[in-house]
């Protein structure tokens, strides 16, 4: 329910901001962030990830309120995309990649034949948080809020989905290709 609550946020986030962004001062926007943070809570103890994302988070939080000023909210995308860039990346310095932990969770049994492949699809997932968070940090830097908040809370969904029902046709190509 917690994760559920997580996600919902991060979604409604960027449309949070952009509509709150001529009613409410940036210090009390903050409170959706902090939110945000505070919903990552439970998943600190087991996950680097989620205690950097957090502390990331929590220093947005604190720049907002310290200087009243809308960015620091904007970059949240940045960061998320940052975290998960980082832990996709790490996982393929000390294996089993990211794609790899996730398909075992539903096939344990995993072929051996898969393994690249999942390096690749881990790959592939890198390079697109990095393009993703260079363009949210290049609409919270140069473009208006609502260029901003279309594309962190509409357009990047969108590709993220778009990777991953393209990634999906591919993995069924690939293992009717390889008997897996």
């Amino acid at each position: 329910m917690l994760s559920a609550l997580t996600v919902l946020i991060t979604l409604v986030y960027p449309l949070a901001i952009w509509l709150g962004h001529d009613r409410l001062e940036p210090r009390y926007l903050a409170c959706v962030l902090l939110l945000a943070a505070a919903t990552r809570l439970p998943a600190l103890p087991v996950s680097a990830m989620a205690r950097w994302a957090v502390a990331g988070a929590l220093l947005l939080v604190a720049c907002a309120i310290g200087s009243n000023q809308l960015l620091p909210l904007k970059l949240y995308p940045v960061l998320v995309n940052g975290a998960l860039l980082a832990g996709f990346a790490y996982s393929l310095l000390v294996p089993p990649s990211m794609v790899e932990r996730l398909a075992r969770l539903r096939e344990p049994g995993l072929p051996a034949a898969a393994i690249p492949y999942t390096r690749r699809v881990t790959k592939v997932w890198c390079g697109f948080f990095a393009v993703n968070g260079c363009i949210a940090l290049g609409t919270a830097l140069w473009a208006s809020d609502a260029i901003w908040s279309l594309y962190t809370g509409v357009i990047a969904y969108a590709l993220m989905g778009l990777l991953f029902g393209a990634e999906m046709l591919y993995r069924r190509r690939f293992k009717r290709l390889n008997h897996v």
